[in-house]
């Protein structure tokens, strides 16, 4: 296989990331290992409940490495930022995106360009990208996080040290691999790339919880979110 000298621009919020020398945005996914590494929660831990219109996917936090990012985060759950955005930006074997406000109700040439009104500071940590992992969405500045936050969907380790690395996925793995793999189209910021979702999925609400009192609720909060299918009409 040919390694091509190219640029390839990654985007995050309203930025483009350039990566130079690189073998190419198809490749490089395709060799992303789609193995994550697997992580639980202690009963007492709180975690993040993310009620999509797809399913629920849980996340926990790390406020070791990132104490900043996890109160922000956790602050803006708590007061409803998060519901009914969109995730925005879906690349398979990549990452998901969403935590922008524009998403809401704004035009679509809008979408990935929001913020809560305020940034907060980088705490980039060694902690590596990989499938699973909830990390936070910036400009070329290194502290211009806000609200927008994507989720791996692949090994990512050319963002390691270069995003806020402040959390793991440690339920609803299938829900992030249906969002992952949907159906996209030309992305409006940027046409060359297929990453905005034919129908993109809703962030229904986003609970703080601890882990024991998701356990308790699990099988409702599915119930809620199950898909949908179409009742077959009866023959006649």
């Amino acid at each position: 296989m040919r390694i091509q000298k190219l640029f390839t621009f990654v985007t995050f919020g309203c930025a483009f990331i350039l990566l130079t020398n690189t073998i190419g945005y198809q490749t490089m996914m395709a060799s992303a290992s789609e193995e994550s590494t697997k992580l639980s929660a202690a009963n007492d831990e709180e975690v993040a409940v993310l009620q999509t219109s797809m399913g629920v996917m849980v996340l926990k936090f790390f406020p070791d490495l990132a104490p900043g990012h996890v109160e922000n985060f956790k602050k803006l759950a708590q007061k409803g930022f998060y519901d009914g955005t969109k995730f925005h930006r879906t690349m398979a074997g990549f990452m998901i995106q969403g935590g922008c406000p524009n998403t809401k109700s704004g035009s679509p040439n809008t979408w990935g360009t929001g913020s809560p009104g305020y940034t907060i500071k980088a705490e980039f940590n060694k902690k590596p990208h990989v499938k699973g992992t909830l990390s936070m969405a910036r400009s070329s500045d290194p502290n211009s996080a806000g609200s927008q936050f994507f989720i791996c969907h692949g090994n990512a380790g050319f963002l390691d040290n270069q995003y806020t690395n402040f959390g793991h996925l440690v339920d609803g793995e299938n829900v992030l691999d249906k969002i992952a793999t949907a159906p996209v189209k030309a992305n409006p910021m940027n046409p060359r790339e297929q990453s905005s979702p034919v129908n993109p999925v809703v962030l229904k609400k986003a609970q703080i919880m601890t882990w024991e009192q998701y356990q308790k609720q699990k099988d409702d909060l599915n119930k809620q979110e199950e898909p949908k299918t179409e009742a077959k009409a009866e023959d006649k």
